[in-house]
């Protein structure tokens, strides 16, 4: 984890500050350089030098908008063709969020799995104001998943206790300890989420208001590929939705132990993401289910870049801007 130096005190800054009126000639150009260079690190230095060529109306998508002044020390555009103004971030899930020069560091602590508190110390920031870019950030990566699972495909459903964490207005008696959930099923008290993942690491998923065939079945026909394989265990809901869909399955008894079909079919691959997912999940000591989909994005984010991640892979994540990114790396 990447921490940032500590804040300069007050006091500090006003020694610093009266002992600038004697620095020599040269030590005046080192300090203006070392400025220069920490300003050009900024995220909206790079983000405009990158892509403010390439800036288009939010609004009408029109190309080559004229320069129009500075809006929160940003570039502010003018459409050439609906005079509506705008900079880089209009439209997008960081516009109007403040301290844009911590922005990075937060993304590291998306990148690290911090909890709110924990990110909040490292970018000194409220708890509130964490709380609230967490899911900033998180809003583009919820709405990227897979759209196209081809070859052979698992499929496995997993669930996650029913959380009204930080509400205040309840329609039973709050938990005050927390309730442990220990029976499997589709009840009131937990959400079930469908985890569908191909062979190539391409993994989509999906909250389910029940694990059932009507509910199943729509997912499986939105992503998998006409000529896929869908593997999954022996639960009848993949057997009715498979043969809705015309879909070739492979189910996998394994309450009789069976593990693997023919050498190639089995469900490992999914049940070893959900593993991933739950372990990773348990340091949040439980989600707020209205935020579960965030969540869920956050963790296909994690497993789509794997090693290569970094704090500019996750502000393009958050600015939707990830396709961008790899045009960009590839040039």
């Amino acid at each position: 984890m990447r921490m940032e130096a500590a804040t300069m005190k007050t006091s500090e800054f006003r020694v610093w500050w009266a002992g600038l009126f004697r620095l020599s000639r040269g030590q005046r150009e080192e300090l203006e350089e070392a400025l220069g260079h920490a300003a050009s690190q900024s995220p909206l230095a790079w983000l405009e030098s990158a892509h403010g060529s390439d800036a288009s109306c939010p609004r009408c998508a029109a190309p080559k908008p004229y320069r129009w002044g500075h809006q929160a020390r940003m570039q502010r555009y003018r459409c050439r063709q609906c005079g509506h103004t705008f900079t880089l971030l209009s439209g997008t899930p960081l516009a109007r969020l403040r301290h844009k020069e911590r922005w990075l560091t937060y993304s590291q602590a998306l990148v690290d799995g911090l909890t709110v508190r924990a990110a909040a110390r490292l970018c000194r920031v409220h708890k509130n104001t964490s709380f609230r870019w967490r899911h900033r950030f998180l809003q583009r990566p919820a709405a990227t998943k897979a759209e196209h699972l081809q070859g052979i495909a698992e499929a496995d459903e997993t669930y996650f206790p029913y959380s009204c964490k930080g509400q205040r207005h309840l329609a039973r008696p709050p938990r005050h300890r927390g309730h442990a959930i220990h029976a499997r099923g589709t009840g009131p008290d937990q959400v079930p989420v469908l985890i569908l993942r191909d062979r190539s690491g391409a993994t989509a998923d999906f909250k389910l208001t029940a694990a059932n065939t009507a509910n199943i079945e729509p997912p499986l026909r939105a992503v998998l590929a006409a000529d896929a394989i869908l593997c999954s265990d022996g639960a009848s809901v993949y057997r009715a939705a498979a043969q809705h869909l015309h879909l070739t399955h492979r189910p996998i008894n394994l309450s009789a132990g069976v593990r693997v079909i023919a050498g190639v079919y089995h469900v490992q691959n999914v049940n070893a993401y959900d593993s991933r997912l739950k372990g990773w999940m348990h340091r949040f000591h439980g989600v707020a289910t209205k935020y579960l989909e965030n969540y869920l994005g956050w963790r296909r984010w994690l497993e789509r870049w794997g090693s290569h991640n970094s704090p500019k892979i996750g502000l393009y994540a958050a600015l939707g801007w990830e396709r961008r990114f790899q045009l960009l790396t590839q040039t």
